[in-house]
């Protein structure tokens, strides 16, 4: 008998429908507001809706472990109790109304849930100590090889543990009607036991799943998005001048060969990390910071937007003590919710299989200019992006990119030909629209 090589699909899992076109938006719930709480929060959720926010995720609600705690309030990955509210956000009440919000308006919302371990002096800890992992001496250690002095590590090879985590998570979605879930350092945490979980949950209600990771196989069973920190890396190292768009190529080949077509990788500028560790969207991408937001929306990916972001926050967020976001109006906001609309209405820039694949179109300058083509039998763009610091008068090869279109964020009319030559600032972009 002959094998069988018959294609089979890697993705076996359903995305809910109305992840389709989402963006995601990641409220750090202490700094969001001066309260710091749900109820603070949930007042601020028509100006979300407003900004063009799909799904809101909230860092891990959880009441925080005293024991080897980080600065003064102690960081939420650090959880004592799975089932607990952490009181200085509210009340199980509070967390439930804001769910109901926001699904009021539209809106979606996931829970940060930190399964790969908990705090020192956690329930589980005080209860099961045999659900840990220990070091050569025997005792409670940290993740290998990383500062997290404030947590513990569970260990899954025990049947106990893996149950237990699984009602824990069950249980918000049951008792609070929550959307899903981002899961912290997924990778750090058995794929078989994600696999199973999803199913868990997808019999509750059809969930979303972000997984705090980089990797194929989490895509299978278990995850709808996946982090691109690889995309994070590649365009930080253009807006520092040290790699070229040909970085890109590799990031977009790896993309669209390596990984399935049906699913979502999450694109970013800042997140709860890099905002603490390594510094804000400015600090970070400088003059490049709105060019890269715009790749972030119109490439194949799902746009982020940290809390604080949209205001053009200039400092970065303490991330063991109360450090309130300065709210205003800001460019970067604007041009968000001028990408998101976009992003909904053109259906090219949809998520997963309801979107297109992008086409690259060769450029006269191709280490300086990216330039791409998503279309489907409906929509059609063509971006051009200038990643360099030298003033670029690019012209296009092929004929994919011909015809008439508005260049979307100046609204102006363009005929496009094998003529055509685009002049680009530094830094500068284009998204043409048909």
């Amino acid at each position: 008998m002959s094998p069988d090589y018959t294609p089979t699909p890697l993705v076996k899992l359903t995305h809910p429908e109305w992840s389709k076109n989402a963006v995601i938006y990641q409220i750090n719930t202490r700094q969001f507001t001066p309260d710091g709480t749900f109820k603070a929060a949930e007042s601020r959720l028509p100006r979300l809706k407003d900004l063009g926010a799909d799904i809101l995720w909230l860092m891990p609600i959880h009441e925080i472990g005293q024991k080897n705690r980080k600065g003064t309030l102690g960081s939420p990955y650090a959880v004592k109790d799975y089932y607990s509210v952490n009181p200085e956000f509210g009340r199980l009440a509070d967390l439930k109304h804001f769910v109901q919000a926001a699904h009021e308006l539209g809106m979606y919302v996931i829970l940060d849930f930190v399964p790969n371990h908990t705090a020192w002096d956690s329930v589980l800890a005080g209860e099961h100590p045999d659900w840990f992992s220990r070091n050569w001496k025997g005792d409670f250690h940290p993740t290998p090889w990383w500062d997290w002095s404030d947590i513990i590590d569970l260990d899954y090879s025990k049947l106990e543990v893996r149950e237990y985590v699984s009602a824990a998570m069950q249980y918000w979605v049951r008792e609070t009607d929550i959307d899903g879930y981002r899961c912290d350092v997924a990778g750090f945490v058995p794929t078989d036991f994600w696999n199973v979980l999803r199913k868990e949950l997808d019999a509750i209600k059809p969930v979303f799943m972000l997984a705090e990771w980089e990797a194929r196989d989490l895509h299978a069973e278990a995850f709808d998005m996946t982090y691109a920190w690889t995309w994070y890396d590649t365009m930080l190292n253009i807006a520092k001048g040290e790699w070229d768009v040909s970085h890109l190529f590799i990031y977009y080949s790896w993309n669209e060969k390596a990984y399935p077509f049906d699913i979502m990788r999450m694109l970013f500028v800042s997140n709860h990390d890099k905002n603490a560790w390594n510094g804000t969207q400015f600090e970070q991408f400088g003059d490049t910071t709105e060019a890269v937001i715009a790749l972030s929306v119109v490439s194949e990916g799902v746009p982020l937007v940290y809390n604080s972001q949209e205001a053009g926050e200039p400092k970065r967020l303490s991330f063991f003590e109360k450090d309130p976001i300065e709210w205003k109006e800001h460019p970067i906001g604007a041009l968000y919710k001028k990408l998101f609309a976009l992003k909904k209405k053109n259906t090219a820039l949809w998520n997963a299989h309801w979107g297109a694949r992008m086409i690259h179109v060769p450029n006269s300058a191709p280490l300086k200019v990216f330039s791409f083509v998503r279309q489907n039998e409906k929509d059609k763009i063509f971006a051009v992006f200038n990643f360099s610091t030298e003033l670029q008068n690019v012209t296009f090869e092929e004929s994919l990119f011909h015809g008439r279109y508005t260049e979307y964020i100046s609204g102006q009319p363009a005929e496009l030909s094998a003529a055509s030559k685009i002049e680009l600032q530094p830094w500068d972009y284009r998204i043409f629209v048909k």
